[in-house]
């Protein structure tokens, strides 16, 4: 080993704090070397620091990079850690994450101990960190046309990197070069902002880290780099591994669809109290029914109207006028001709009914905690106004995704959809016209409102096909296929209001008798 010391530079004052961190497992021949290939110059515009994590090798590698710690002939400190038990590539990686986080750190830059990374990159990719540019930024093999075969990349890594890459982008609504690169650098401000201390200990914990920043809507930035594959020791298992990867996108995805749920994948930021709503106007769904449902020049309340979103737009194409109450305040871009700011659960509906034709009450029962007591005030508030209608939209706990996860032992509640982590109740077909008929209302149509498809799937052929099977399907068997169901209903007339109209069509009558 050489005992060449290099001189200190000292770290400029103000700068940004940089950990470069290095992955290392049964690397004793190459570790040296790549601590040494970090570039000096990045003390110019940044206070740097490295970290060797040996992940329980079986070779001399804690040994090696304990020596270069102990012959201090880096220009930068360096931190030597052990792991007592193998902690997998995604766990070490955990480990060195939260160091970055406990030690202050600005930034952190992921390399591999085995060289196959050049420390030499390291400049460029930080940059855009440096910059405000990016919140993690990824070094791709990828970008430059040939150049990972040139590097020595066998031809079916090569391949099967493309293939996932694709399935990943597809999945995701991504467009990076390559997903499988694990030269990384991170914003710490970035990683405070995703669990990945949830994701796996396995190699697939950067495909996990990379759902988590887009979810979380994190910039992300590739930029190219030299492909180098030597003698080293592959230690990743490809078949399990795509298995792993596609697996993961694959959950991701459903989630999206708000069917199955992962706390790691929960990342996305909230933009307000009412962030869970999500208006659906220019495809097949609930809003779309009830604004084909509301007369123009009508006024209608629309009770839980979250953002205002549907009453604002139907205050746009059929010119109503639209009273607004909800929990959470509106939307900033909209105005509703009156708003009441209120918790439906404890206060009483604060309008004079007999003003109003149609009411909306569009996923909203199921947030209630208890929609009997609310739908028996509702139907007090209106018992002097039996022409109003009331439409009404909740989710199908029976929908037939819903049922088969259930047979195999998932109920997964998440942030949106049928399992809502905010709904108190759950109803199917039958139970949400029992509701209402035991409560002196009539049920005028229920009919199925189809899933989603084109959030899940976008608004080509393929999402608008798919809802268009799923409609059908919902006017064969409603309980079965239908994602949600939608209801008009009116109240049965109040019998104060038919003793009120029994006096006073006696009177009619009774002065034309008398008139004859």
């Amino acid at each position: 080993m050489s005992s060449e010391r290099p001189p200190k530079a000292t770290p400029p004052a103000n700068r940004p704090r940089l950990l470069v961190f290095i992955v290392a497992y049964n690397a004793e021949k190459t570790i040296e070397q790549v601590l040494k290939r970090i570039p000096a110059q990045l003390l110019e515009k940044y206070h740097v620091e490295t970290l060797v994590i040996d992940d329980s090798s079986r070779d001399m590698t804690f040994e090696v990079s304990d020596e270069v710690r102990k012959a201090d002939s880096l220009p930068f400190k360096l931190h030597v850690l052990f792991n007592p038990v193998n902690q997998g590539y995604g766990g070490n990686q955990k480990i060195g994450y939260h160091f970055a986080m406990h030690e202050g750190f600005d930034f952190v830059a992921l390399v591999h101990g085995d060289g196959q990374y050049a420390p030499e990159c390291l400049p460029d990719l930080l940059e855009p960190l440096r910059t405000g540019e990016a919140d993690a930024v990824f070094g791709s093999r990828m970008m430059t046309q040939g150049a990972a075969i040139k590097g020595g990349m066998p031809l079916y890594k090569f391949v099967g990197n493309k293939i996932l890459t694709w399935t990943e982008n597809k999945l995701l609504r991504t467009d990076l070069s390559e997903f499988h690169s694990g030269y990384r650098v991170y914003s710490v401000d970035a990683l405070r902002k995703i669990p990945f201390d949830l994701n796996t200990n396995d190699f697939h914990f950067d495909t996990e880290i990379i759902i988590q920043l887009v979810f979380a809507k994190l910039k992300i930035k590739e930029l190219p780099i030299p492909t180098y594959y030597g003698d080293e020791i592959c230690h990743v298992d490809g078949i399990r591994y795509a298995w792993d990867v596609v697996k993961a996108v694959s959950k991701a995805r459903v989630q999206e669809t708000n069917l199955l749920y992962d706390r790691k994948y929960d990342c996305r930021p909230a933009d307000s109290g009412s962030d869970h709503y999500q208006a659906k106007l220019d495809f097949h769904s609930s809003h779309t029914v009830a604004a084909s449902m509301v007369a123009e020049k009508s006024h209608v309340l629309d009770l839980g109207c979250a953002g205002g979103f549907v009453s604002q737009d139907l205050k746009r194409e059929k010119g109503v006028t639209v009273t607004g109450v909800d929990l959470f305040p509106l939307a900033p871009d909209v105005e509703l001709d009156q708003f009441f700011m209120l918790d439906l659960n404890r206060d009483d509906i604060p309008v004079d009914m007999t003003e109003f034709d149609t009411v909306l009450m569009l996923d909203v029962i199921e947030h209630l905690a208890a929609p009997e007591e609310f739908v028996e005030k509702l139907r007090e508030a209106s018992k002097d106004n039996p022409n109003i209608k009331i439409l009404v939209c909740t989710g199908n706990v029976a929908f037939i995704v819903t049922r088969l996860l259930h047979m195999f032992g998932m109920f997964n509640y998440g942030k949106r959809g049928i399992l809502d982590m905010t709904h108190t109740r759950l109803f199917t077909a039958t139970t949400i016209r029992s509701l209402f008929e035991q409560n002196s209302f009539d049920v005028v149509s229920l009919q199925g409102i189809p899933a989603p498809w084109p959030l899940v799937f976008g608004k080509g052929w393929f999402g608008r096909t798919i809802t268009k099977i799923n409609s059908g399907l919902c006017r064969i068997w409603v309980s079965m296929f239908a994602y949600q169901l939608f209801l008009e209903v009116t109240p049965r007339p109040h019998l104060d209001y038919l003793l009120k109209t029994a006096h006073e069509e006696s009177v009619i009558r009774s002065q034309q008798a008398s008139a004859g």
